[in-house]
């Protein structure tokens, strides 16, 4: 599987750390292609657990080279001290490579971002506040700082002369904070970039050259694709392409370099920030879910918003993104429920919509439509094959195998990389020929 893309299926907080964990054994390089610290993931092995914001999940192998794509926003400092934190717990870091292209975080993005979203109040689009859709939004208006840049000091000042005037002149006058002093500001940057030197690279060039030797790679997304800045429900989205063609202009491949996509989607479903949310449940099952599904951000720490599965979002993301297998997680947070819902379809002013609108306005008014599955007794953390299911938890799996359209490969039963029941081959595509 030379090039497999890893992607969310749901809001986010799928599990796609656990599953880029799990595969990438088979892999020589795992590249993360959009996003920034916004984004987390969560590895368990045995007892140590490792919550990641920016080094790619299979940073845990030490055959893999960790890869930070062009399509990233890159804050340096939470990269500095990730890397930190990785070394001091045993972990070789020396392998990470991060785009000379990626753009940066600059403290005025993260300052930016959060006075927008005070000042939204009530209409606030649920940000971490770290700084993601300022840089973004920089880069599609061509000021940005990218990462190569921080090792050019006369380029470096050059920029932030003519851009940082116009960022303290907003914060001051639109937000009444205090702005950014220019020397302070360069000789910070200057620090990051030489703390950061050993690590960069033209990544596009490495992802490349690993393909062309025939090495498999795993394209690893942040957040899900019901949160894509074009696909999602805008405008409570992200501000990247989580989606799968994110990983071609984020992770420097082209379409028909890819030969799998892996979609991952929870076994219910959850969602951070706000926004409309069909399924969400408010009532004591709701909370129980959350309790034992630990579901909270792993940057923010925020409790996360927990509703019934819903097969009208899953059925877009499925064919938006190309999938041709699935992961499931999280089957396990189930067990012990007298009975489980599923959302096939909504309401929307007296109309049966079975195709998912991401206008949020529409979503707002959707009623869902649920069919009921029995529930199950009792632990499946031990199960390592589907026959060793409960017969209603493999029912509920055939089920939504069913309304995905595509084959749910893995099952996992538990945090750990082992509590994963693999229950059938991953289609993969094919090459041309030639």
């Amino acid at each position: 599987m030379p090039a497999s893309v890893i992607v969310g299926l749901q809001w986010g907080d799928e599990g796609k750390g656990k599953a880029t964990d799990l595969l990438a054994e088979q892999v020589a390089m795992v590249v993360r292609y959009q996003g920034g610290d916004n984004a987390g993931h969560t590895i368990v092995l045995g007892d140590a657990v490792f919550k990641l914001q920016l080094v790619p999940s299979g940073v845990l192998y030490p055959h893999i080279r960790p890869v930070i794509g062009n399509g990233v926003v890159v804050n340096p400092a939470t990269l500095i001290a990730e890397l930190g934190m990785l070394a001091g717990r045993g972990i070789a870091v020396d392998r990470v490579r991060v785009s000379r292209h990626a753009h940066v975080i600059m403290p005025y993005h993260v300052a930016l971002d959060g006075a927008m979203e005070a000042r939204l109040a009530g209409a606030a689009v649920g940000t971490t506040r770290r700084g993601i859709g300022p840089a973004y939004a920089d880069r599609a208006w061509r000021i940005g700082i990218r990462m190569e840049d921080l090792l050019d000091p006369a380029g470096l000042r050059r920029r932030l002369t003519r851009i940082l005037p116009d960022k303290n002149t907003v914060l001051r006058r639109t937000h009444g904070l205090d702005g950014f002093d220019l020397e302070e500001m360069i000789a910070t940057a200057l620090g990051w970039g030489e703390r950061l030197r050993p690590h960069l690279a033209d990544t596009t060039a490495l992802v490349q050259a690993a393909l062309a030797r025939g090495e498999g790679i795993l394209f690893e997304g942040a957040q899900g694709t019901l949160l894509d800045l074009d696909h999602g429900s805008y405008p409570y989205v992200t501000s990247s392409n989580p989606v799968a063609g994110g990983a071609c202009t984020g992770g420097g491949i082209g379409p028909l370099q890819v030969d799998e996509v892996i979609g991952v989607m929870k076994a219910y479903a959850t969602r951070v920030g706000s926004g409309p949310f069909p399924t969400e449940l408010h009532e004591a099952v709701g909370r129980g879910i959350a309790e034992r599904g630990r579901e909270f951000g792993v940057v923010t720490g925020r409790p996360r918003r927990v509703g019934w599965l819903d097969a009208v979002p899953l059925r877009y993301a499925v064919a938006v993104n190309s999938v041709s297998s699935v992961m499931l997680n999280k089957l396990d947070i189930l067990s012990g429920l007298e009975e489980i819902l599923v959302c096939v379809a909504y309401e929307v002013d007296g109309d049966r919509v079975e195709w998912w609108p991401s206008d949020a306005d529409v979503l707002a008014r959707a009623v869902p439509v649920y069919e009921r599955f029995p529930g199950w007794e009792g632990s499946i953390g031990g199960a390592r094959s589907v026959a060793e299911l409960p017969a209603a938890a493999a029912a509920y799996v055939d089920a939504l195998e069913e309304l995905a359209g595509v084959p749910i490969s893995l099952v996992s039963v538990g945090a750990e990389r082992t509590e994963t029941i693999h229950r059938r081959d991953r289609p993969v595509r094919a090459r041309l020929a030639g």
